[in-house]
C-alpha cells in the first residue's frame, strides 16, 4: 500500500508538470489538433516519471485548457500471497487559461495608423479567443484602454459626462484652455488652423472588464490610430488600465487581487510625447493640437516629456502604483526607440529580478502577433484543479 501511494504521488507530480507544460503550447496549439500541445505533455511527463502511461490529452470544456490524463504501474510483491497481483494508479490533470482579468493599454497615436494598429488588433483578438473560447464560460474577463494623449471615457463611469479626462480626473473639454486663447489667437492664421480643438472623438472608448467575447472584440476592432491627435501620453493609458482592473470606484467589474490573475499589456510605439521633447512630431509653435492632452487641458504647461521629465516620472509613478494594485505589466516596445525609452518599458515591467521576461521588442509590425502568443504562453502557467 506504501508503494501505491508514493507510486501515485510521483504519478501526480509528473501528470501536473505535463498539464502545464502543454498549457504552455495552447497559443500554438489552441484545439490540440496540430500535435505541439500532446507532443509536449508526453515529453514532459516521461522526464518526470519515465514508466508512466499517457492516457489521453484532451482539450478542456469549460475553459481554454489541456486536461491530461496518465497511468503507472506498481509492483506488488507481498500483496501477491494475499491473491492481490499488480495494480494501476492513476491520476489527472488540467491546465490552462482561468481566473485571469487582462486589459489592452494600447497606443493610438497616429504613428501606429495602418499596419501597426491592423497586427495590434489581430493580435489582441486572438489572445481574446484563446482566454474565452467560443461557446465555454472561463472564468476570465478582458477589457481595453485604447489611449492618445488623453483617454476617452464612458457615459456614468466616474460621475461625469462621456469624453476624454484630463490627468487631474477632469472631464477634458474640446479647445484648449482658457488660459491659453490668448496665445492662440496671437498664432498666425495658418498655425491657428492646424490646431484640432477636437481630439478626443477619434479616440475609442475605454472598454471595461467582460466576459462578452463579441463586445470585447468589437471593442478591439475600433482603434484605427487615425483622426486629429494630442500626442502619446503613457501614464493615462496605465493609469486607466489600473482603474479597470481593480474592484474600486471608477470601474467595478475587477474581481479581488486574491482570486484573479490581474494582468495588463501596453503597447506603444512612442515616447511620451506632448510636442516639447523634440523628435519627428514635435510642433514648432505654442499652442499645438498637443495642448488639449490630459496635462495641458487641465491648464498644466510645465509637464513636459523630457528625459527625466514629469511625464516620464508620471509614467512609473503610474505603473508603480498598478504594480501594488497586484496587476503584472507587460510592456512591449514596437518600432526604433532610444536607450532612454526602451529603459521606461523596461522598467515599467513586472519582470522577474535579473530579467525582461516581460518586457518585448517589437522591431517591426510582424513581430507583435508572436509577441503576444509568447505572453499567452506566461499567461498559461496554471493548474486548474
Amino acid at each position: 500500500m506504501g508503494n501505491m501511494y508514493v507510486t501515485h504521488t510521483r504519478l501526480q507530480a509528473a501528470v501536473d508538470a505535463g498539464a502545464l507544460a502543454g498549457s504552455l503550447e495552447l497559443p500554438y496549439d489552441p484545439d490540440l489538433e496540430k500535435g505541439i500541445v500532446e507532443a509536449s505533455v508526453n515529453d514532459m511527463v516521461a522526464k518526470n516519471m519515465p514508466t508512466a502511461i499517457v492516457e489521453s490529452v484532451s482539450p478542456g470544456t469549460e475553459v481554454r485548457s489541456v486536461i491530461v490524463e496518465g497511468k503507472a504501474e506498481v509492483k506488488l510483491l507481498l500483496m501477491r500471497f494475499l491473491g492481490i497481483a499488480d495494480q494501476w494508479v492513476r491520476a489527472s490533470a488540467a491546465a490552462g487559461f482561468n481566473k485571469l482579468e487582462v486589459v489592452f493599454v494600447v497606443d493610438n497615436s497616429g504613428s501606429m495608423r495602418g499596419s501597426p494598429i491592423s497586427m495590434v488588433k489581430l493580435a489582441s483578438v486572438e489572445l481574446t479567443k484563446l482566454l474565452i473560447p467560443d461557446g465555454a464560460t472561463p472564468d476570465t474577463k478582458v477589457g481595453v484602454v485604447p489611449f492618445r494623449g488623453k483617454v476617452r471615457i464612458g457615459e456614468g463611469v466616474d460621475g461625469l459626462l462621456a469624453g476624454c479626462r484630463n490627468a487631474d480626473g477632469s472631464l477634458n473639454e474640446d479647445g484648449l484652455h482658457e488660459d491659453f486663447m490668448d496665445m492662440y489667437w496671437a498664432l498666425p492664421y495658418q498655425y491657428r488652423r492646424a490646431i484640432a480643438m477636437d481630439t478626443c472623438s477619434n479616440i475609442p472608448e475605454t472598454m471595461p472588464l467582460s466576459q462578452d467575447r463579441p463586445a470585447i472584440i468589437a471593442a478591439i476592432n475600433r482603434q484605427t490610430a487615425t483622426g486629429n491627435s494630442s500626442g502619446t501620453v503613457i501614464p493615462e493609458g496605465i493609469k486607466w488600465g489600473r482603474h479597470v482592473l481593480t474592484p474600486e470606484a471608477p470601474y467595478s467589474e475587477g474581481g479581488d487581487k486574491e482570486d484573479f490573475r490581474k494582468i495588463m499589456i501596453v503597447l506603444t510605439d512612442g515616447d511620451t510625447e506632448d510636442g516639447e521633447c523634440g523628435g519627428r512630431y514635435r510642433a514648432g509653435y505654442r499652442p499645438n493640437n498637443y495642448w488639449t492632452n490630459a496635462y495641458f487641458r487641465m491648464g498644466d504647461d510645465q509637464s513636459h516629456c523630457e528625459n527625466g521629465g514629469v511625464l516620464n516620472e508620471e509614467m512609473l509613478k503610474e505603473a508603480q502604483m498598478a504594480k501594488d494594485a497586484g496587476i503584472e505589466i507587460f510592456s512591449i516596445r514596437f518600432g526604433s526607440s532610444d536607450s532612454t525609452d526602451i529603459a521606461l518599458m523596461k522598467e515599467i515591467a513586472s519582470s522577474k529580478p535579473g530579467t525582461d521576461d516581460h518586457y518585448f521588442d517589437a522591431p517591426s509590425e510582424h513581430d507583435i502577433p508572436d509577441i503576444f502568443k509568447k505572453i499567452g504562453r506566461q499567461l498559461g502557467w496554471r493548474l486548474l484543479n
